[in-house]
């Protein structure tokens, strides 16, 4: 978990997160959550684009079984479940609209955007669009920053603590902290 300020984007992480991605990652102010293997697992990107676009999706999920999980759980309807959820629970729904806050906090701590005003992701703060960004948020803020972004995960078949990476084709440490050749020639 990481909030801004974030420590320096490598150049790996840059590759990984473009491999991830398939196209090149744009505009990434740092690395907001990783897999337990090393690699990114949400990214934070730029509030403006370098080519002017506003972009109000300050925390990324990129990691392919992450972003597949929540697919899944799309298409099972659990947003439509969270969204009762917030209705019917007013501290769930306090505690949302507190992420939301939090989020846009984050966000105009890098830039402020005057056309992002009051925008975050996910639907925050009065319903829940996408369980992508909502996981995201709860991924780099930590546990109870986000609600639905925590049931999200709770619910999910992935898991931060059990990588599943593929080969992304960049060399990755191991949670000894030697990177994946050296491990190989016993160093």
């Amino acid at each position: 978990m990481t909030r801004p300020p974030f420590p320096p984007v490598t150049e790996r992480d840059i590759r990984i997160v473009s491999a991830q991605l398939g196209r090149p990652a744009r505009d990434v102010v740092g690395i907001a959550a990783r897999c337990a293997c090393g690699a990114p697992t949400v990214v934070s990107t730029a509030p403006r684009l370098s080519d002017g676009t506003p972009f109000p999706t300050f925390y990324y999920l990129s990691h392919p079984a992450a972003t597949a999980a929540m697919s899944f759980l799309e298409a099972a309807q659990l947003m439509v479940e969270c969204t009762e959820l917030l209705a019917a629970d007013p501290d769930v729904a306090s505690a949302y609209e507190q992420a939301h806050r939090d989020y846009l906090a984050d966000r105009e701590s890098i830039a402020v955007v005057p056309e992002l005003d009051g925008i975050s992701a996910g639907g925050m703060p009065t319903r829940v669009k996408c369980l992508h960004a909502l996981a995201a948020h709860a991924l780099a803020a930590g546990p109870g920053a986000n609600p639905i972004g925590d049931l999200a995960l709770e619910r999910s078949s992935w898991s931060p603590e059990v990588c599943r990476c593929p080969d992304y084709g960049v060399d990755l440490p191991d949670p000894a902290g030697s990177t994946a050749d050296e491990s190989a020639a016993g160093a």
